[in-house]
């Protein structure tokens, strides 16, 4: 019988322990924060108003200066890290100027505007986005009011393929495509 009330003590102890574990550790990508961004969120090309970042801050959504300080690409690019490496790009053939913005519409379309006000760049979605997040993973999505995604940059493939990104035989947005160099864009 004293076994038997060991073991239990043994048992509670090792639960406790790992309750304990299981609160200290960060949460795993499956469970991050959604950091939401809402219509009428956006971005310019202003230092300090340039890009939205994942949770963990190892990725960063927005207007990417070119070695030229006066063109800038939206792109995706390791933040962590000195050499700000691109990972995905959208108007490489079609750089904007200084001046220009990003924009969440209030319509739920995620519009590049150049600087004269002029729609540069557009993905094609079916819906309106009500939110968007630049996730750990990379990717910057698009979901509906149902919190269903209905655009994401893994869905056209450009500089980098990542860890958890899968390139889909049928869509025909996967064409990977990059730079011949930072200054020569494809």
């Amino acid at each position: 019988m004293a076994s038997s009330s060991s073991s239990s003590s043994s048992l509670l102890s090792h639960l406790s322990f790992l309750s304990w574990l299981l609160l200290l550790l960060p949460h795993s990508s499956l469970s991050q924060p959604f950091h939401n961004i809402t219509p009428g969120s956006s971005l310019s090309t202003l230092p300090e108003n340039s890009s939205w970042i994942s949770p963990s801050r190892e990725f960063a959504f927005g207007l990417y200066g070119l070695p030229n300080k006066n063109l800038f690409l939206l792109a995706i690019w390791f933040n962590k890290i000195p050499e700000r490496t691109v990972v995905w790009s959208a108007n490489r053939g079609n750089p904007v100027e200084r001046g220009s913005k990003l924009e969440l519409t209030t319509n739920g379309q995620l519009v590049l505007y150049d600087n004269q006000g002029k729609q540069s760049w557009q993905p094609e979605i079916n819906g309106s986005a009500l939110t968007a997040a630049m996730l750990d993973t990379g990717e910057f999505v698009l979901q509906d009011l149902n919190s269903s995604r209905i655009w994401g940059t893994f869905d056209e493939p450009t500089d980098t393929i990542l860890p958890t990104q899968k390139l889909h035989r049928n869509n025909p947005h996967t064409i990977l495509q990059a730079n011949l160099s930072e200054t020569v864009l494809n």
